[in-house]
């Protein structure tokens, strides 16, 4: 199997892969809500495939100040997760979290942790999606945690993942509390092999 496979895939197999994307973007806002105690609505994500050279250009701004977690996935089909948070909503999902005000230059230990948590919560929200569709088993590692430019959190996340596979899916979404909107940038980034196992376990023939 060649392994620029997502180029070959058809929209069939591509709406299948955007599904498990709506169901975790849904797992996550309830999930969200839970965490926080609060009503988290969502709005309808973005689900795209794309290139993982094109991935360092997608927050707007390769200079904007952003928070990224990395997780891996380990199980039947092994991948890493890596979750951007844009600083306005880093700092109104850490003011909602800790019901204060949060400066984003001044992050402090509980800050990021809350935000490794979230991060996790978020993950395995789309892997419990993932798993239920495929009947795998997969699990996340521990997150962690950078506070960086897009552009270089991006690229140093990207430059070993780029040796496991060529393109990402990216959900985009935005969770809504009250009037606060937290956006965000989850990729799912299979590694070799990895997106053959998925598509074969949603019924896919890629012979």
């Amino acid at each position: 199997m060649a392994q620029d496979i997502m180029e070959q895939l058809d929209d069939m197999k591509k709406d299948a892969l955007k599904e498990i994307g709506n169901i975790g973007a849904g797992n996550a806002a309830t999930a969200f809500a839970q965490f926080l105690e609060t009503k988290v609505d969502m709005t309808v994500p973005s689900v795209e495939i794309l290139p993982i050279s094109e991935v360092p250009e997608i927050t707007g701004n390769i200079e904007e100040p952003v928070v990224g977690v990395l997780l891996q996935v380990m199980g039947e089909a092994p991948a890493s997760i890596l979750f951007i948070l844009l600083e306005d909503s880093v700092e109104r999902l850490v003011g909602m979290m800790a019901d204060k005000e949060v400066d984003f230059s001044d992050l402090d230990d509980i800050d990021l942790s809350a935000l490794k948590e979230i991060g996790n919560i978020i993950s395995g929200s789309y892997l419990n999606a993932l798993n239920k569709l495929t009947n795998f088993n997969l699990i996340q590692s521990v997150p962690e945690c950078a506070v960086d430019m897009a552009g270089a959190i991006l690229s140093t996340s990207m430059i070993p993942l780029s040796k496991t596979s060529d393109h990402t899916l990216l959900i985009k979404t935005q969770f809504i509390e009250g009037s606060q909107a937290i956006e965000g940038f989850f990729f799912l980034i299979p590694h070799t092999g990895s997106l053959e196992k998925i598509l074969e376990a949603l019924g896919f023939d890629l012979e």
